[in-house]
């Protein structure tokens, strides 16, 4: 195929061990949602095919990541003056390390809009990657949680908090930085924490209102016509990147702010999110500097979501909007196949496993609907607490996090 997502083997040297095993970023080994394996759970509830629940202390959106037998996530005091790494034991949900990773001198007050605790980490063999937007960047060894490198040089005035995933790719690790005061893309030495390259994003804004300008999106490393591109959204545009160097490849103007859905390839498309607008849009893959409107195949408007990314399943598109009216679009066309509402709001972003599609809410409810061009809803599985972090899924087992506990979900 001319059109390719980067395959988790680039991005992550998964060769040695499976990728149904393992989930070491933000939505996946392929960072599109997408779960390796079968044997993954439809139903449950509190006192059903519940393996283990661990409380995690304190306050963090931040997805689970998995690698061996280790769960690595954080969390942070609610008013951010405290940011911590918690690994947990993936069998039975102990708690391994709870390390205080920074200390923070007077955080702003983002308990309304958000956590200091949101960025999901990266994980790889041997290191695991902690990222908290400006309050702090943290590599530990797996094995021994030895601080390998720090970075708190890294300014930006988030506003509303931090939310970028950091995204692991040929030795580099690449941080987003859309704030109310700047806007910029860096790229760390992955071994050493230095600094590879560094981006100015120079996006034209329309207003001169920081609180237009921010933006919470994890970029995604894309493969088109056999090279990858760091594809990262941010308000009023998306701009990719080559991730070797930071080379600007192609940016298009599209509008809106607060966006934090991650791109994903499709067909020969990647698709896109306007944020607050909520607009999706398919842009023409393999195009080049600044693309006009002859670079959209189409556009689907004034429903999209602002914070669940899209899921791309063959030939359709399945999404849940903020407000939780799902749908299912043509993916060449954008035609919608069909529109349902679920139960709650949505912050979470759907995962694809074994044919199914889980999409967890902000009020306990996990829907579970079939990826078919018919709509029919599996299950809807309500827990004690809400979900604003996307699960981990790996080996049969669903890892989900809640407002207070992690969750090990599957058949006993």
């Amino acid at each position: 195929m001319r059109y390719l997502s980067a395959l988790a083997i680039a991005c992550f040297s998964i060769a040695a061990s499976s990728a149904a095993d393992n989930w070491p970023q933000f939505r996946g080994p392929t960072g599109d949602g997408v779960a390796a394996g079968a044997g993954y759970s439809a139903e449950w509830s509190e006192s059903k095919n519940v393996l283990w629940k661990q409380p995690i202390h304190d306050k963090g959106w931040s997805s689970p990541v998995i690698w061996g037998e280790q769960i690595w996530l954080t969390t942070a005091k609610e008013d951010g003056t405290e940011l911590f790494a918690v690994c947990l034991n993936r069998a039975d949900g102990k708690v391994l390390r709870d390390i205080k990773l920074f200390t923070v001198k007077n955080p702003p007050d983002v308990r309304k809009y958000n956590s200091f605790a949101t960025p999901t980490p990266v994980v790889e063999a041997g290191r695991v990657y902690l990222h908290f937007g400006t309050h702090g960047t943290a590599c530990l060894d797996t094995k021994t949680a030895e601080v390998l490198w720090k970075r708190e040089d890294l300014p930006c005035n988030h506003f509303r908090g931090a939310a970028s995933s950091p995204v692991l790719f040929e030795k580099k690790l690449h941080l987003t930085f859309d704030g109310y005061d700047q806007q910029y893309v860096v790229a760390l030495d992955a071994e050493t924490g230095k600094t590879a390259w560094k981006k100015d994003r120079a996006i034209k804004f329309k207003s001169d209102n920081g609180d237009m300008k921010k933006a919470f999106a994890t970029p995604s490393i894309l493969e088109v016509d056999g090279k990858p591109q760091l594809v990262s959204p941010a308000a009023e545009a998306t701009i990719a990147y080559n991730p070797t160097n930071g080379d600007e490849l192609w940016r298009i103007s599209h509008g809106g702010m607060n966006e934090a859905c991650r791109p994903v390839l499709t067909n020969g498309l990647i698709i896109l999110s306007s944020g607050h607008t909520s607009n999706l849009l398919a842009v023409k893959a393999g195009k080049k500097g600044e693309l006009g409107k002859d670079a959209v195949a189409w556009e689907f408007a004034k429903q999209a979501p602002s914070k669940p990314s899209v899921l791309a399943v063959k030939d359709h598109l399945y999404f849940v909007n903020d407000s939780g009216v799902a749908f299912c679009l043509d993916a060449k066309t954008g035609a919608k196949v069909w529109q349902e509402r679920l139960d709650g709001a949505f912050a979470a972003s759907p995962t694809l496993a074994d044919g199914l599609i889980y999409f967890p809410g902000e009020n306990g409810t996990t829907s579970v609907v079939k990826a078919d061009p018919k709509f029919e809803l599996v299950k809807a599985n309500k827990l004690a607490d809400g979900c604003r972090a996307t699960p981990a899924f790996a080996d049969g087992r669903i890892y989900l996090r809640t407002y207070t506990h992690l969750y090990c979900i599957g058949a006993k």
